[in-house]
């Protein structure tokens, strides 16, 4: 009996010692399970015969780099991009054709780390990259604030919210975003207490209930990267005027194969952005 005792005590130290290992891993290496930056530029927008400007701006002591694509004809207004988690600005060029293609110029930046990005990517830095690119459109171009439309697809969306806090667009549009990073752990991490141990939030679900710009939600119910249940949440939060559109496909895919989205996303642009009379 005695032994058997000693044993469980065993047993039950090491599975809390392995289960506090795991806390630390997770605590010491979360950069790593959100970020996924990539280096090589592996296209420009030359590839598809494009006129574009390269940007270099100074953002912490680290630089910045983003593209500025105009728009082929008069432009009806200026798209701010914040792309995912993962590769860098090369690999965007498709989603930035679909907004070209309505009549949009579009500036798309690295996250620190991303592409030609210096530094190291975090939550603040994201925050930082991204209104440096809002200080180059509307202080170097001289850009009004009502011709901008931000937009963010997936990690984008966290520094996409945060910048709509703080300016006053056009409009905004969130597409295969999360509520928050904890919601996304929870859900991948059940047994953690990873709301505890999180240095990178990106609390959107509590920063859209404060934006008053109109806004379009898009997410697919086959999306298995990010719940569904995410983009209802903050549909749900946010204020009106406010939209949602369904896609379909994954994650990565939704927008590529859903022929109704470029549709959808000139309607909502042309309600709250109207095409200028020539």
């Amino acid at each position: 009996m005695h032994k058997l005792r000693n044993r469980m005590i065993t047993i039950a130290t090491n599975i809390i010692l392995i289960y506090l290992g795991l806390l630390l891993l997770i605590s010491i290496f979360q950069a790593k399970l959100i970020f996924f930056p990539t280096s090589e530029i592996t296209t420009t927008p030359a590839t598809y015969q494009w006129d574009y400007e390269e940007i270099t701006r100074n953002v912490d002591g680290e630089t910045t780099h983003a593209w500025f694509i105009p728009a082929p004809d008069i432009p009806r207004g200026t798209v701010l991009f914040s792309h995912g988690n993962a590769g860098n600005i090369s690999d965007r060029l498709e989603s930035i054709k679909i907004f070209r293609d309505l009549g949009f110029n579009t500036v798309i930046y690295d996250y620190g780390g991303y592409g030609k990005s210096s530094g190291s990517p975090s939550e603040k830095r994201c925050y930082a990259d991204i209104r440096s690119q809002w200080e180059y459109l509307t202080k170097d171009r001289q850009i009004p604030e009502d011709k901008i439309i931000l937009f963010g697809r997936s990690l984008g969306g966290g520094p996409t919210a945060q910048l709509a806090t703080e300016v006053d667009p056009a409009a905004f549009i969130l597409e295969s975003t999360f509520a928050s990073i904890a919601d996304m752990a929870h859900g991948q991490f059940p047994i953690f207490p990873t709301t505890l141990l999180l240095k990178h939030k990106f609390n959107t679900i509590h920063k859209v209930p404060e934006i008053t710009a109109p806004v379009l939600h898009i997410h697919s119910p086959d999306d298995t990267l990010i719940p569904y249940t995410h983009g209802q949440k903050l549909f749900e939060a946010s204020t009106q005027p406010k939209q949602f559109h369904d896609l379909h496909g994954d994650h990565n895919e939704g927008y590529l194969i859903s022929k109704d989205y470029p549709q959808a996303v000139n309607d909502f642009l042309t309600r709250h952005l109207p095409t200028p009379e020539n």
